[in-house]
């Protein structure tokens, strides 16, 4: 018997930002701007942990991983946003979608996983530095993070073969600038609630579960730090983890008021459509320059390549 074929329409399209065509001008000039620190600052990060023997450390091994993650992330959304906002057009080709679904998904994913493995780290360091540099080996880094990218690849396989399964024959406006899992279901014409389940079931474990460990590793951490005799090892102790905290809240707070709702109830309003910038756009690029103004060795490595830059 010959299979149905599920999908009825070749191709999207999205609103969101693309509602203002007055501001498509100042749209795309931003978009560009912020799309290239968020590529070059993140490239940098990567590059000075590579080149500079002092932070072949576990903990900058992580933030490059971090880096690596915000370069896809950004890549899979700003570029088809400047194609259209240049073209004037506001639409998607069905593959193009599902391949911007999957590419986001698998870099959301792994990232809360990521964030969590560098509090782990921040605990290891912190609460227990008689055995940090025996438990946090090259090899344990490299087994978490190759766990890691591998979940979020799962997560993200699953729920785009589960998309590939609905119809969508009906409207094909999606109320997004971009394709994400939420905007997508509430498109379809067919029953999604195999969709919904999984997709609820990723959130939670993914988003609840990796704040609730982060939570508890902080937790443990405070404690640690309050023991510390002297204000001036409580504040180098702290200091190491200022950053990784401003990371967390940022895009904890922005991911979990997106996502961990059912899909059934999504709605594009004004207020998540800036939330969805915010961890998209301005999060990549923030990052890096989180990293790195407080880091005196990130420093110290910038100034090395800007310098041989210059020399070359």
């Amino acid at each position: 018997m010959e299979a149905k074929n599920h999908t009825t329409v070749s191709e999207f399209i999205m609103t969101g930002l693309f509602e203002y065509p007055h501001l498509q001008g100042l749209f795309f000039g931003v978009i560009l701007c912020l799309f290239m620190a968020a590529i070059q600052g993140n490239s940098l990060i990567i590059l000075a942990i590579a080149l500079h023997p002092p932070l072949h450390k576990p903990m900058y091994f992580f933030i490059a991983n971090l880096a690596l993650i915000d370069i896809i992330c950004t890549s899979c959304v700003l570029p088809k946003m400047m194609q259209n906002l240049i073209l004037g057009k506001k639409t998607i080709s069905f593959s193009g979608c599902m391949a911007q679904l999957f590419t986001f998904t698998y870099s959301t994913s792994t990232e809360l996983m990521l964030l969590t493995a560098m509090a782990f780290d921040r605990y290891m360091a912190i609460c227990h530095p008689l055995h940090y540099a025996v438990v946090m080996t090259k090899n344990v880094c490299i087994t978490i993070a190759s766990c890691i990218w591998a979940v979020g690849a799962f997560n993200s396989i699953v729920n785009t073969l589960l998309m590939l399964r609905l119809e969508f024959c009906g409207s094909n406006l999606i109320q997004h600038f971009f394709c994400e899992i939420p905007a997508v279901l509430a498109i379809s014409c067919s029953s999604t609630y195999l969709n919904e389940v999984m997709d609820f079931m990723a959130d939670i474990f993914l988003a609840m579960g990796n704040f609730l460990l982060i939570i508890v590793s902080y937790g443990f951490i405070i404690r640690s730090i309050l023991k510390i005799q002297g204000s001036e090892g409580k504040e180098r102790a702290f200091s190491t983890c200022s950053s990784h905290l401003v990371v967390v809240g940022l895009y904890y707070s922005t991911v979990i008021y997106t996502y961990v709702q059912p899909p059934s109830s999504y709605s594009m309003d004004k207020n998540k459509m800036v939330v969805a910038v915010l961890y998209t756009l301005v999060t990549p690029v923030l990052n890096p320059l989180i990293y790195s103004l407080r880091n005196k060795e990130v420093k110290v490595a910038f100034r090395k390549i800007l310098l041989f830059c210059k020399m070359n």
